[in-house]
């Protein structure tokens, strides 16, 4: 553990030294630390920049630390992009001396805090879960044209037509989430899942939200909370509940067993990408895809007549249970 803190205070006192600034290649060297983030780059930047992104499917962000690699890729990039607002919990203190560089972006942190959630856990801090409205992830597609255009000036037209036509298909996802979300009764429009990353979906889509732990997966879920949930779902007559693939199943279990107990059968409406994205190379991999996984698993489980493969006919129905 000692040689690991050596190690890591070295190669971050070597990043600060040497920081790089904006580096005459061809390619921008690009680190980001979730998929919703690299996806985007990509969708921007084209051929003009390489990401390596350092958390993976199934990877929940509130909890991970960053490796040896994380830290040497890190040292090496061009360009640092995180999100920020609390999202990455362990990896603050590293990303907070990584930012005295000029190259270094928390791209969440752009968006105006008047449209942001707060929450009462966490004092001055906002719901980092933005993705989960792709009305508001425009403004971090907007936030990373800005960046590539600062260190790439001359790929300044291509980033543009590539933002905009990404913008273009976040504004349709939108589109065909009212679409199918709408066909919902209201008496049905809850979504429980593992803990509370669909707020801004909730806020969106006028759902009413519920997660077992709060924002971050590192709270913990008591007994109590998990039985007043079932008491709640069985007045309510609640007929699906959604795990996540970045967190553990256990609570939701928890919770259909509980509505047992009292006669109500309760199901698992799917499991939907809450942290992090699918596969990679999959088009649940992808931000659109995403979102077009859940907004159609979560209609189809609560009575919407929903287009068996999504949005673009291309949803892995494998990974919809």
């Amino acid at each position: 553990m000692f040689l690991h803190k050596v190690f890591f205070k070295v190669v971050i006192s070597f990043f600060l030294i040497f920081s790089f600034s904006a580096r005459a290649s061809e390619t921008l060297s690009i680190v980001t630390t979730t998929g919703m983030i690299a996806d985007s780059v990509k969708r921007i930047g084209g051929e003009h920049v390489a990401v390596k992104n350092i958390m993976g499917a199934g990877v929940d962000p509130h909890s991970y630390r960053q490796t040896r690699s994380d830290v040497i890729a890190l040292s090496k990039a061009d360009l640092i992009l995180w999100h920020g607002l609390f999202l990455e919990a362990q990896l603050q203190p590293l990303m907070k001396k990584l930012s005295k560089s000029e190259n270094v972006y928390a791209v969440a942190e752009s968006l105006p805090k008047d449209i942001l959630l707060s929450h009462d856990e966490y004092k001055n801090k906002y719901d980092p879960h933005i993705w989960m409205d792709p009305d508001l992830w425009i403004y971090v597609v907007e936030h990373i044209k800005q960046i590539l255009i600062e260190y790439q000036p001359e790929n300044k037209a291509i980033f543009i037509e590539n933002a905009q036509a990404f913008n273009a298909e976040l504004k349709q996802l939108k589109q065909y989430a009212n679409t199918q979300l709408d066909q919902i009764s209201d008496d049905q429009r809850i979504l429980i899942t593992a803990h509370d990353a669909f707020n801004y979906f909730g806020d969106a889509f006028k759902f009413e939200v519920l997660g077992i732990q709060g924002l971050s997966t590192e709270s913990e879920a008591g007994i109590n909370r998990i039985s007043e949930l079932v008491d709640f779902i069985v007045v309510r007559k609640i007929k699906a509940v959604f795990v996540e693939t970045s967190v553990s199943d256990r609570n939701i279990r928890a919770l259909i067993e509980g509505a047992a107990a009292q006669g109500h059968k309760l199901n698992v409406g799917g499991s939907l990408f809450s942290d992090a994205m699918g596969r990679p190379g999959s088009y649940e991999g992808s931000y659109i895809g995403m979102i077009d996984h859940n907004v159609t698993t979560i209609s189809s489980a609560l009575g919407a007549q929903t287009p068996e493969k999504g949005m673009q006919g291309k949803l892995n129905l494998e990974q919809r249970s």
